[in-house]
């Protein structure tokens, strides 16, 4: 039975995901397939080096094609929030640890399949977006990392 379940995402990460989709059906996919073809005429396969590599980034990128379909006939899109008194999808969210003000993080909350924590983008579905989703300025929260609690205070929503 497939999973029928919604993937929340916004306007703008369906539309990356959709690029990527198109790029790896008619680019890397032909390429790769181009490969895989190329490979086998240079006779045994067991000890073929090239055939075996073609084959395994073959499998990546149809599975990659097939993650992505399914996401995107699942994708429910979000309406980022406008609003700066509250956090919501889309916003931007500067927080710093509690008891020291000096250090300020920045994340961007997003669906979950947008989310790159080396861009400052976090799922709204992960522990740091739960926390963070529906706070105001001023107000901290409470996050379970591996190294244990550790709590924020909210400092800026843009």
């Amino acid at each position: 039975m497939a999973n029928d379940k919604k993937i929340q995402l916004t306007a703008e990460g369906l539309e990356e995901l959709k690029a990527e989709l198109k790029q790896l059906k008619t680019e890397k996919l032909p390429k790769v397939i181009a490969r895989v073809s190329s490979a086998r005429e240079q006779g045994d396969l067991s000890e073929n080096a090239d055939y075996h590599s073609a084959k395994e980034e073959q499998n990546f990128v149809e599975t990659r094609i097939s993650e992505i379909e399914d996401v995107v006939s699942r994708a429910k899109v979000v309406k980022g929030t406008k609003s700066t008194s509250k956090v919501g999808i889309s916003s931007k969210v500067e927080i710093t640890l509690k008891g020291k003000p000096g250090k300020t993080y920045t994340y961007e909350v997003v669906g979950e399949f947008e989310a790159d924590p080396e861009e400052g983008k976090v799922s709204a579905v992960s522990p740091m977006g739960k926390a963070l989703l529906g706070k105001k300025k001023g107000e901290s929260i409470s996050v379970i990392a591996p190294a244990g609690e550790i709590e924020y205070i909210v400092k800026n929503i843009k």
